[in-house]
């Protein structure tokens, strides 16, 4: 009898258990591109790429576009008489080659001063280094000002307020810009999530930019071989002018 009864509550309590299963736990945060290559080509005039993602709830979303960095130098002319001369230069380092900031609403409005500057979330909060310690450090602000001046004229710099469209609170997209003259490179798409002024959770998306068919033979040759590029630019310049100047000599 005792067994029968044991049998009869282990039969109906297995169903249970076997119902039972382990809760996945959501993740706060999940971005993808909707292309992870954009291939430079002969006829490339810009493009455009689409950053989406979903959120397990209200936040707000920043996202930080960062091309490969390089040393850029910055120079300061000086009207000498009738002609401009560069009368001082600077070198900053590790200085991203393409910086876009995209967000749901302006990231002052979310973001602490202090998490601003450590992840570099705003053009003025992009670390901007240099070797030369004698330099004042009001002049080497006009500098960085002028660079940031100079990428934003090219379109290689920008920080657009309100660019990320969310979507019933957990979804969200925004188109990522690249112009013509966008460097070739490995890029980050970093993607932030905030709550109550501080990061919930971080993604980095890849994004490779390469150039493609005849183009790229010339451009990896004019960097792998630069004295030789140079050299049969300059006799192909030489031979263009002899050519038109034989023409005319004919007409």
């Amino acid at each position: 009898m005792r067994a029968a009864v044991l049998t009869l509550l282990l039969l109906t309590a297995l169903p249970a258990h076997a119902q039972e299963e382990p809760r996945v736990p959501e993740v706060p945060l999940v971005a993808d591109l909707s292309s992870h290559l954009v291939a430079i080509t002969s006829r490339f005039t810009g493009t455009d790429v689409l950053l989406f993602g979903a959120t397990d709830g209200p936040g707000d979303v920043a996202v930080v576009v960062t091309g490969p960095k390089r040393d850029e130098v910055v120079r300061h002319k000086t009207r000498v008489g009738p002609i401009w001369i560069n009368t001082k230069d600077v070198t900053l380092a590790s200085v991203p080659s393409y910086y876009r900031v995209v967000s749901s609403r302006p990231v002052e409005e979310f973001v602490p001063q202090t998490l601003l500057t450590r992840h570099e979330i705003g053009v003025d909060n992009i670390r901007m280094l240099t070797a030369d310690e004698n330099i004042p450090l009001d002049q080497l602000a006009e500098f960085r000002k002028a660079l940031v001046r100079l990428k934003t004229n090219e379109g290689l710099y920008d920080q657009g307020i309100g660019a990320i469209n969310m979507m019933s609170n957990r979804l969200f997209r925004a188109e990522l810009h690249f112009p013509s003259n966008v460097p070739v490179g490995t890029y980050n798409v970093q993607v932030y999530l905030f709550r109550e002024g501080q990061v919930v959770a971080a993604e980095i998306v890849p994004l490779n930019i390469s150039k493609i068919g005849i183009g790229a033979d010339i451009y990896d040759f004019a960097h792998n071989f630069a004295s030789l590029y140079g050299l049969l630019a300059v006799l192909l310049a030489a031979s263009a002018g002899w050519a038109a100047s034989a023409v005319f000599r004919r007409v």
